[in-house]
């Protein structure tokens, strides 16, 4: 079973991510975590290596190629990272997209990386908006656009726990004869 989890930075793909892994018993691949390592070794912060990516398309390439290979290849795992729904394409069994409002995204990640939140708010709205720049001119990905999701969750609603919840529920709940189709992941350049 494939399963993504992906969604804007501080909407708790990670932490969902995890649980969702260990609920059923799948590897945790994490595309933020292989970006951080990656700025960490070449001694950038995220958002530094993110303003480097926007001149070196590379670095993007290179991360999304392995995630593809990973979602192509693998099987029995979460693949979480802001594309990994678009990356795994047909091969997720479930795509799922977190969000929360910005400025509480903005206050998780203040916390995470004690920054004041109004600053990493900020930082967080200005990458995201690069990356979303970045994806459509890479692969014609709208990011913006959330059909392609089995199920969306507002994650500033309800507890970590009680979002695991939810989908634990829809991948349980899931019956195959009363599927009437997930919607396909279509017009995607998986040039990398």
């Amino acid at each position: 079973m494939l399963l993504t989890v992906s969604g804007p930075p501080g909407s708790g793909k990670s932490t969902t991510a995890e649980l969702l892994a260990e609920a059923f018993d799948l590897d945790h691949v994490s595309g933020g975590d292989i970006f951080r390592e990656l700025a960490d070794e070449r001694g950038y912060t995220p958002l530094e290596f993110n303003k480097l990516a926007e001149e070196n398309d590379q670095i993007d390439r290179d991360l999304d190629r392995r995630l593809r290979e990973i979602a192509t290849e693998e099987d029995d795992l979460v693949l979480e990272s802001r594309l990994a729904g678009w990356l795994a394409g047909d091969h997720a069994d479930f795509r799922f997209w977190l969000d929360a409002p910005a400025a509480v995204r903005g206050e998780r990640i203040a916390e995470r990386e004690g920054k004041d939140p109004e600053r990493a708010t900020e930082e967080t709205e200005a990458r995201e908006a690069s990356e979303a720049q970045r994806y459509q001119e890479y692969y014609g990905i709208d990011i913006r656009d959330l059909t392609i999701y089995d199920l969306s969750v507002n994650t500033a609603r309800w507890e970590p726990d009680a979002v695991l919840d939810m989908l634990v529920t829809a991948v349980e709940e899931y019956d195959a004869d009363g599927d009437e189709g997930k919607t396909p992941v279509t017009g995607v350049d998986y040039e990398f």
